[in-house]
């Protein structure tokens, strides 16, 4: 079951690779936030890698503040590691089997938006962990449980199914790194704001974030679902929140 939902994952990145960026406003956002919470610290140059990197934002934001460090590019989708340039280092790989053995120990692993999508994210989270060099450090932006409020409180009175991802919690996370690790750990709360809630739905298709393990619903089912969505201000808009967690972690 795990594999075909690995495979699901992976196939509606790959298939999302092209439009990614031009949906990706929150994955930017958060990219560049992270890489600037990283370039308030020392980070030993060395080995970085950008776990889960997609087209590339968080790296290209590293690389940005941290001039003649590279950062490799790590994915389980060729077509978005395609889209990186070709003298970038990059590596396939899926994330589910643990982190690839490397010829000298990570300084640094990033990652954004991608834990949530692997089998055992705290197993994850932890192996990543035990994998750092000694004052290796881990930079981690992830979307958690308590994101898209409205979304629940619609299929709750649609009397419907919510078909969003089920997020961990960020307690769950940060109880397999030891306290005194954990250096900067803060969520931040993100509302997009559109005049239709098919308008705040779209993008995750576009940018192949629409996985679920829960039954798709029907289109009378979305219709009614979609009726139910709360009204945020006067203008009749409607919003979907995020709340995205930040660690800094260090060895």
């Amino acid at each position: 079951m795990q594999k075909k939902w690995s495979n699901l994952v992976n196939k509606n990145f790959n298939e999302a690779a092209f439009s990614y960026n031009e949906s990706a406003s929150i994955q930017k956002h958060t990219a560049l936030k992270l890489a600037k919470i990283c370039s308030h610290h020392t980070i030993k140059r060395g080995l970085w890698v950008d776990l889960g990197s997609g087209t590339g934002l968080l790296a290209k934001s590293l690389e940005a503040l941290h001039p003649s460090q590279y950062v490799m590019r790590l994915d389980n989708s060729k077509k978005m590691l395609d889209q990186h340039s070709v003298n970038s280092n990059k590596q396939i790989w899926d994330l589910n089997k643990g982190l690839p053995k490397w010829s000298e120990q990570p300084n640094l692993l990033a990652s954004s938006f991608v834990l949530h999508w692997l089998d055992h994210p705290q197993k994850q989270l932890k192996e990543w962990f035990n994998s750092l060099s000694p004052n290796g450090w881990i930079a981690l932006a992830i979307p958690i449980k308590g994101s898209f409020p409205e979304w629940y409180e619609a299929a709750e009175q649609a009397d419907s199914t919510c078909t969003a991802l089920e997020l961990p919690s960020h307690d769950s996370l940060v109880r397999v790194i030891p306290n005194q690790s954990i250096l900067y750990n803060k969520i931040k709360i993100i509302k997009q704001t559109e005049k239709r809630a098919t308008s705040l739905l779209k993008p995750m298709i576009k940018v192949g974030a629409h996985s679920s393990h829960k039954k798709q619903l029907s289109i009378a089912d979305w219709r009614r679902l979609l009726s139910y969505w709360p009204v945020c201000n006067k203008d009749k808009h409607v919003s979907l929140s995020w709340s995205i967690q930040f660690l800094l972690i260090k060895r």
